[in-house]
């Protein structure tokens, strides 16, 4: 055979092509099909028929799934755009960094009652409206944790990786795409793993609308599991959970453990680690090699695009720079700026707020704040006690990784509300404390910001490293002392940010426990915005909602940030 006929044979579609053609045209039609359901006409004060028949699972799941994959593609436009602006600019991270915080601490029913009705204005006579509507109240929770997890990697590159980029010539642009982006996937593909993970979590609130007289449920998983719960359903919440259990299983396969194994490569170390993660899907790919060399002609047209931006150009002469006086001049109008525009908001909050609310009442929603705030607190203490030991074990072991991965996955998309019958029954036949017993459900879908971004941060600790320490025989409290703490407290304290935000959001769904007709109530800043959001008084509403974005801020501000910064500078494996 010649050297000809071996490559014609070469390029001819396999077996492999096959089957990887036939999966991505399935995935597509399925999309094609399921994105056509969500335009249907519709008329705002329609009832959209649903069922609890299983039968209709599969349909619902799809929706439900469409949404989540709508959501991700802008959580992901966001934090590429928005993290990265944070973390060039000092100027603009001093305004978008505490924004970030405020939207983090905006609960998902704050959005919801905001946003409804914009969105069905948008798109009248058409289900699309109230869609865009759901798939925005799913991005609300997962984008805030991908923007810090990818604004606190592009803070953590090594200075030596930069030094090395700014000696190439490289421009920001190629910068950005071949060393910053490249850093940061690793951690941004665990947090992505965890994003959507609260996406399911928050489910049943953006699939099952109600906010004040506008009520509206959409097909789906999460409006399954809420008429499920008002009917005492039991086996329509199994039926609900398997189907979940199956779509994560699914989707693990599918997207986050290829991503997981093609990342990899971008761990910044000097020894190759012998357990590297491993996928089928991945390696599908890799054997479709029509398919691949497809992709790796759009790929190198990237990088020939990439290698095309023009550079940026060196400096001939040293410009003059600007006195200490005109910086501080310049500082001070800028800061200036910022409060005199955070001061006509403040007023125009207060001054809304005040049209239905007195100043007792304000005072009153403050120590509700500080009850909540204590729960938020002992819960995450707890949490990290937990996690963060089993978290370095399950990241220093991708191959134990990718098993716990999908386990993980389906128990951070654990609705909480699927829990409230347990808690209502054991708190109704024990007389237990509802102050106390309902705060563990605040917990039950943040913890694992925690663990995913301790086995985000064990993973990325360099091989080489973990090989030195235990030639130095480095072993309990001296290896965690020198090598595992500062390698994971960076991306801890980003778990815990985002944990402290979503728990706090939580708080609205979890202090206010339901089944059937049996409805009790903890006390808390939770529990006051969930009341006045059924009754749709938005005085009471906006002053819930801005006094609980005080809270989170300030903490983030004046407690987790330090330690933040604190970990940047002595904690950094550069």
């Amino acid at each position: 055979m010649t050297m000809v006929e071996k490559n014609n044979k070469k390029n001819l579609p396999y077996f492999w092509d096959v089957v990887a053609f036939a999966l991505v045209m399935g995935l597509i039609t399925l999309l094609a099909w399921g994105s056509h359901q969500m335009a249907v006409p519709y008329t705002p004060g329609e009832q959209i028929p649903l069922s609890l028949d299983p039968v209709n699972l599969p349909l619902y799941a799809l929706r439900t799934v469409l949404r989540m994959v709508a959501a991700l593609v802008l959580s992901f436009a966001f934090t590429f755009i928005y993290a990265t602006v944070a973390a060039k600019s000092r100027r603009a991270e001093s305004i978008l960094v505490p924004l970030l915080d405020i939207l983090q601490s905006v609960p998902i029913l704050g959005f919801l009652s905001i946003t409804v009705t914009g969105f069905i204005a948008l798109f009248p006579g058409n289900l699309l409206g109230v869609e865009m509507a759901a798939i925005f109240a799913i991005f609300t929770s997962q984008a805030w944790n991908m923007a810090f997890s990818f604004y606190q990697s592009l803070k953590s590159v090594p200075k030596e990786l930069q030094e090395a980029s700014t000696l190439f010539g490289l421009s920001s642009w190629q910068k950005f795409w071949k060393l910053e982006a490249p850093f940061a996937t690793p951690n941004l593909i665990w947090n992505t793993m965890m994003s959507v993970s609260g996406g399911w979590f928050f489910v049943v609130a953006s699939e099952a609308i109600t906010v004040g007289k506008t009520a509206v449920t959409l097909p789906g998983i999460g409006s399954y599991v809420a008429q499920a719960i008002q009917t005492k359903n039991l086996s329509a919440i199994g039926f609900a959970l398997l189907t979940m259990l199956i779509v994560i299983l699914v989707y693990d396969q599918l997207l986050f453990r290829p991503l997981v194994a093609w990342a990899e490569k971008f761990k910044f170390e000097l020894t190759e680690s012998q357990d590297a993660a491993e996928s089928w899907i991945l390696t599908l790919f890799q054997r479709a090699h029509v398919l691949r060399n497809l992709v790796k002609g759009f790929a190198d047209k990237w990088v020939v695009l990439i290698e095309r931006l023009p550079k940026l150009p060196r400096r001939r002469h040293k410009f003059k720079e600007n006195s200490i006086l005109v910086i501080k001049i310049q500082g001070y109008t800028w800061y200036g700026i910022l409060i005199c525009g955070m001061s006509v908001g403040v007023w125009m909050l207060m001054s809304f707020v005040m049209s239905g609310v007195d100043h007792m009442e304000i005072v009153h929603v403050f120590m509700l704040g500080l009850i909540t705030l204590t729960r938020v607190m002992v819960l995450l203490l707890l949490a990290s006690l937990v996690w963060v030991p089993l978290g370095v074990i399950i990241g220093l072991n991708p191959r134990l990784a990718t098993k716990v991965q999908p386990l993980a996955q389906f128990l951070a998309a654990f609705p909480a509300n699927l829990f409230f019958p347990v808690a209502v029954f054991f708190l109704v036949r024990y007389r237990l404390s509802p102050e106390i017993w309902t705060a563990p459900l605040m917990i039950l879908g943040t913890q694992w910001y925690i663990l995913f971004n301790v086995i985000a941060g064990a993973a990325a600790i360099p091989t080489d490293l973990r090989e030195a320490a235990k030639n130095l025989g480095l072993s309990g409290w001296r290896l965690w002392k020198h090598l595992l703490l500062p390698g994971i407290i960076p991306s801890l304290i980003t778990g815990l940010i985002t944990a402290s935000g979503g728990t706090w959001n939580a708080s609205i769904v979890a202090e206010v426990v339901s089944w059937g007709s049996t409805t009790i109530t903890a006390t808390g800043l939770g529990s006051y915005i969930a009341q006045w959001t059924e009754k749709g008084d938005y005085p009471h509403i906006v002053l819930g909602i801005a006094v609980m974005s005080l809270y989170v801020v300030f903490f983030n501000r004046f407690f987790w940030r330090r330690l933040y910064n604190m970990s940047q500078t002595r904690f950094r494996l550069d």
